[in-house]
């Protein structure tokens, strides 16, 4: 029996990739994840000599010229406390049951001053599909079925970094807009990523086809794209932290200052009425 108490099947995930990889995966979002990554890995002022790499596709992110372990993005990770300088959770923690669990897990990897760098898909994905798959079911059949998984926000994300004990946490995202054939293109391409429908309380019976065919109907009206094709979002958002280190900038103890701000902006400081 599936267990209730966690939105995603292991199993399910599992068989999903499994697939993808049998009918040729479709990769051009990991690779857009991946490049974003490397770039803003060259930035970082810091060499790296025992990097780890969260993932369920090794195939791409083992090309990250940091090298690094590769770790499969399980609930539990195999990362070993404190024994790596750089950890990468690359396109898994938005299937994660747990995502505070999996950011401590990496946190706990990192030798003081290691980097940590995430990326997931955010909230505004698939948007648009979500909104004609409700429209159609619910129409068709006078209920709903969970299809397409809750994302995390931006900003929830940045709170939960908080949580895990990384220092100077940032958080931002980047929107795609991609555009297909039609709504059953979109969701041929899902499959081909490996991001089929996991949730544990998905469906266990065959969708009537009518639903997807009013769905289709629904997001060609709805999202369509200059070229007569139709339009989807996946919105990516990057996370990067560091483990805490004295080294660290630290923030003044209030009331420390000696400078006042007055005097830094060159401006005149009007006392406020009642102001002692």
């Amino acid at each position: 029996m599936p267990d209730r108490t966690q939105l995603f099947d292991p199993r399910a995930v599992a068989h999903r990739h499994a697939r993808a990889r049998q009918m040729g995966p479709a990769m051009f979002l990991q690779n857009e994840a991946f490049a974003e990554i490397e770039e803003r890995l060259q930035l970082v002022n810091k060499s790296f000599t025992a990097p780890a790499i969260v993932t369920f596709w090794p195939e791409i992110w083992g090309k990250l010229s940091t090298g690094g372990d590769m770790v499969e993005g399980l609930e539990t990770l195999s990362l070993e406390p404190g024994a790596h300088d750089l950890v990468v959770h690359a396109m898994a923690l938005h299937a994660a049951n747990d995502p505070v669990a999996q950011l401590i897990q990496c946190r706990r990897a990192l030798k003081p001053d290691g980097l940590f760098q995430a990326v997931l898909f955010g909230g505004q994905t698939l948007t648009e599909l979500r909104a004609v798959l409700a429209e159609a079911e619910a129409g068709i059949t006078g209920g709903l079925s969970p299809r397409i998984a809750p994302m995390s926000e931006i900003r929830d994300l940045g709170a939960l970094m908080q949580r895990a004990g990384f220092a100077l946490p940032v958080a931002d995202s980047v929107n795609l807009k991609v555009t297909y054939a039609n709504a059953y293109a979109l969701m041929r391409d899902l499959r081909a990523m490996g991001e089929g429908n996991a949730l544990i309380g998905r469906a266990r019976h065959f969708t009537r086809r009518a639903v997807f065919e009013l769905a289709a109907e629904k997001y060609a009206a709805a999202f369509p794209a200059d070229d007569g094709r139709v339009v989807a979002t996946f919105e990516l958002i990057f996370l990067s932290g560091w483990a805490p280190d004295a080294s660290q900038p630290q923030p003044l103890r209030p009331g420390s200052a000696t400078s006042r701000l007055a005097d830094a902006l060159g401006a005149d400081e009007t006392k406020i009425l009642g102001d002692d």
